[in-house]
């Protein structure tokens, strides 16, 4: 049996982002058993890391950047995270968290916010394990502010489009062992369009793709309004990195 540790990162005043991570892992695999913590809340101890086989960092809908002072009880957690040797994923604001944890930057896309379908993703490596049967270019569901502008020393590039040139990186080295994505193959489009349906969040000035990413996984018009197919938003092909994730905390379990 593999255990994860879902680090929230959201405030406890938001909608928590770990429930599309929860839904994800119980669809990929119904044998993973998976805890949850808020270090907004309260901080991470080595104690939640009991037991652990693998950690995921969520999204977040945060005003904040992964570098700001609100942020440091993320950035600590993540380090512990970092020191126990544990594997780990970062979904967006989860890959902007090791960028800076890492030595890398973020700040605000020059191209403004990443909405709806990131399109034209393309692998930078394509031999790194994260893109295992995934094709060569693809559309998958993002919704983010900021990006990493500098990958850390030592991060490999491996997904990247015209909006945001680092799309997905891995760190493999030093005993941190990272894979992140500036999207979200956690969530479905419904999920992101709950985003924009927070009148109180960032994202509210894009409300009028909301109808369209409530049906795109159904319906081939909408889902082409959006530059993609139902096909490529189902669940199998969406989740694909995170699949390979999952075989990558087990392969480093059995190791």
């Amino acid at each position: 049996m593999t255990h994860l540790l879902i680090i929230e990162a959201n405030t406890p005043d938001m909608p928590p982002a770990a429930a599309g991570f929860v839904e994800a892992f119980a669809r990929l695999d119904r044998t993973v058993t998976i805890t949850q913590h808020a270090p907004y809340t309260d901080p991470l101890s080595m104690d939640h890391l009991a037991g652990v086989d693998g950690v995921v960092f969520t999204g977040s809908g945060v005003a904040w950047s992964t570098d700001a002072t609100e942020a440091k009880p993320q950035r600590d957690a993540m380090e512990l995270v970092f020191q126990h040797g544990l594997p780990s994923w970062g979904s967006c604001n989860g890959m902007q968290l090791a960028t800076v944890v890492l030595g890398g930057a973020v700040g605000a896309s020059p191209n403004g916010i990443e909405v709806g379908v990131a399109q034209n993703l393309a692998r930078a490596d394509t031999e790194h394990p994260m893109f295992v049967g995934r094709a060569a270019t693809w559309e998958t569901p993002c919704i983010h502010r900021d990006e990493t502008q500098r990958l850390p020393i030592g991060a490999v590039l491996s997904a990247t489009n015209d909006h945001s040139p680092v799309q997905a990186f891995a760190y493999e080295q030093g005993g941190v062992d990272f894979w992140g994505t500036q999207y979200h193959p956690e969530l479905s489009t419904t999920r992101i369009a709950d985003y924009m349906r927070n009148r109180d969040g960032i994202f509210q000035d894009h409300t009028d793709m909301i109808a369209d990413l409530d049906i795109a996984e159904i319906n081939e018009q909408a889902a082409a309004r959006l530059g993609t197919t139902p096909d490529t938003l189902a669940f199998d092909t969406r989740t694909l990195e995170l699949a390979n994730w999952l075989a990558h905390v087990k392969d480093r379990k059995t190791t």
